[in-house]
């Protein structure tokens, strides 16, 4: 013990034996200070419990034979207060690395105590003791709420816009004709227009035929009604360069028929805008 007052301070040089032992249940509270990208994270505690303070046989003794001896054990309302800095271990988000300072007291202990002294000799008395710790300390940590690391989602690029659909015009004829009729011209003109409003960049001129007649016959009558539609589109403004021109014969039939069969579906011209 450092100091020994009341009932007549001991005469020093003082000396002391035995053993002194304090124990306490404490409920902490503790607030963090999260300082963005800060490699540390600061915090401060306060604790409220209940400590027990336990004297076994101590002896203290001053010159001229003067000696206290404090036996017994004390319950009080005991208090502490916290500050410290905890240090995120990567690998184990949740876990902390801590160095922190603990003040720790409680209220005045009251222990029974024998009083010797040569002047008024033996006497039973009570002792007030303090409990006061200071301490320093190093561990590990773990908080339950911690957040988890999101892994980085990959984000699929948008699908690319669906092209236009293709528009399609038929441009009929007569048996065995590939000059236009005015209805094959208003259809066309049609076309023609809708080529420069919608920003067609391809336009695709099919001629067809039917099944009378030879296949050899029929592919170049078919390619003679693709030329005479390119022809008008032409005259309407669009350049040759922007079309293609195909010629199939009998080989794709609007409506399948028999070899030899005079079909007015099948005798046309299809204008294809993509």
């Amino acid at each position: 013990m450092d100091e020994v007052s009341g009932f007549g301070a001991l005469p020093r040089p003082l000396s002391s034996s035995g053993h002194h032992r304090s124990y306490a249940a404490m409920a902490n509270l503790f607030y963090d200070f999260i300082i963005p990208d800060a490699p540390v994270i600061p915090y401060l505690g306060a604790g409220l419990g209940y400590g027990w303070t336990n004297y076994e046989t101590v002896r203290v003794r001053g010159a001229n034979g003067t000696a206290l001896e404090i036996i017994g054990t004390e319950g009080r309302f005991a208090y502490q207060g916290i500050a410290g800095l905890a240090v995120p271990i990567a690998a184990s988000p949740g876990l902390s690395l801590t160095a922190e300072y603990r003040y720790f007291g409680t209220l005045e202990p009251s222990l029974a105590t024998t009083y010797i002294s040569a002047a008024t000799g033996t006497r039973r008395i009570s002792t007030e003791t303090q409990v006061n710790t200071h301490s320093v300390l190093l561990g590990l940590r773990y908080a339950f709420n911690a957040p988890r690391p999101v892994a980085p989602v990959a984000v699929a690029p948008a699908p690319a816009a669906a092209p236009a659909p293709a528009r399609t015009y038929l441009v009929f004829f007569d048996f065995d004709r590939a000059d236009l009729t005015d209805r094959a011209r208003q259809i066309i003109a049609e076309a023609a227009q809708a080529v420069t409003t919608t920003g067609t960049t391809r336009i695709e001129v099919a001629g067809h035929a039917d099944r009378s007649g030879t296949p050899q016959y029929n592919q170049r009558l078919s390619q003679r009604r693709a030329e005479a539609v390119a022809a008008e589109l032409s005259r309407r403004g669009i350049a040759r360069s922007q079309m293609s021109i195909q010629a199939f014969g009998e080989s794709r039939p609007l409506v399948p028929t028999a070899d030899g069969v005079r079909e007015p579906q099948n005798r046309r011209v299809e204008i294809v805008l993509r």
